[in-house]
């Protein structure tokens, strides 16, 4: 039987921000970046958890199962570059076997349902178009740009999911 995670539990995080990119691949270091971030604008609130890695790994469905609600980002070669979007992620197992050094959001959902038997009450997807993944440690101009565009939305995003009703 499926169970959403308790509000009330001990050390509940209310909102995991989950971000993934690699720092040495220009606009592909957009998820750490927006990711350090964020763990400056909610140091002070235990109810955020900030997570950044290189790829999204199954270990982390653990994690995944015991938030309250998960903000995931990552960029995308497939959006103009600097547009942003903002969309929920609905769980969703891999086809065939399940990769083990590379998941995507969706996959993590899926696993941490079957593992753990949780799902967060709500989990949504920031995902940002890349203008460049060659090797450089700086983001394209249009990236550049619209950095806080996407602080503001990361901001509002997750001071909702901190805001959402028990249930």
């Amino acid at each position: 039987m499926l169970q959403r995670v308790p509000p009330t539990s001990p050390n509940l995080v209310r909102c995991l921000i989950l971000a993934c990119g690699n720092t040495l691949r220009s606009d592909d270091g957009l998820g750490p970046w927006l990711a350090g971030w964020a763990e400056e604008r909610f140091a002070a609130d235990p109810a955020v958890r900030v997570i950044a890695r290189q790829q999204w790994t199954p270990d982390l469905a653990e994690e995944v199962a015991q938030a309250a609600s998960v903000l995931f980002i990552d960029c995308a070669l497939d959006m103009a570059p600097g547009a942003t979007r903002m969309e929920p992620v609905q769980p969703d197992r891999a086809q065939g076997a399940l990769a083990t050094h590379h998941v995507s959001a969706a996959e993590l959902l899926a696993l941490g349902e079957e593992l753990y038997g949780r799902l967060p009450r709500e989990a949504v997807m920031l995902t940002m178009g890349a203008g460049s993944t060659e090797m450089g440690e700086t983001f394209s101009p249009s990236v550049n740009a619209t950095l806080p565009e996407a602080c503001q939305l990361l901001e509002n995003t997750a001071r909702r999911l901190l805001a959402l009703p028990s249930r």
